[in-house]
């Protein structure tokens, strides 16, 4: 994962539910592999959202993004599909706290999500503090993760980082 992630902005509104992002029905289909379930992220939102997304792009959202199951499925298969962050007014703390575990950027954001249109270039600066909506010029500053939540970030998640430095990040 770079500091810096850039692509277009696929607009969400409000409460936005792990459930919108990959159906429950999936969960106990009998799909033998997470990856199977890529072409379903998001169908009932953005039909054929898989099929469009480009790798770096940017989820820019409402309020209340997340909510929901607990489900780990909705941050990863996000991640998988090759969403690069999510930006959104806010977040449900469970789904937040996935995210972070598997690796994707989320950011609470005020201003960015009234501004931005559907395929305008938005660049996040993690490191920086700043997300950026380049088509329309708009530039918002939010609080930029401590550097250990960088690290994890960067390592691809909890997991990864642990696998890479052989300890926790505490």
């Amino acid at each position: 994962m770079a500091r810096v992630i850039r692509g277009r902005a696929w607009v969400l509104g409000d409460n936005i539910s792990t459930d919108h992002i990959i159906s429950g029905k999936y969960k106990f289909a009998k799909i033998n592999r997470l990856e199977d379930m890529l072409p379903y992220v998001l169908e009932e939102v953005i039909p054929g959202f898989y099929k469009k997304l480009r790798p770096g792009d940017v989820i820019v959202a409402g309020r209340g993004f997340g909510y929901g199951s607990s489900r780990e499925h909705a941050p990863r298969l996000l991640k998988l599909a090759g969403v690069g962050a999510v930006l959104a007014k806010s977040f449900h703390r469970i789904f937040y706290r996935n995210s972070i575990n598997i690796g994707l950027p989320v950011i609470v954001v005020r201003k960015l999500p009234d501004v931005t249109r559907q395929g305008d270039e938005v660049e996040v600066d993690l490191e920086a503090g700043v997300a950026r909506n380049l088509t329309r010029g708009v530039e918002e500053r939010f609080q930029p993760p401590p550097a250990r939540l960088l690290e994890i970030l960067e390592a691809g998640g909890i997991v990864e980082y642990i696998r890479k430095t052989g300890r926790l990040p505490w």
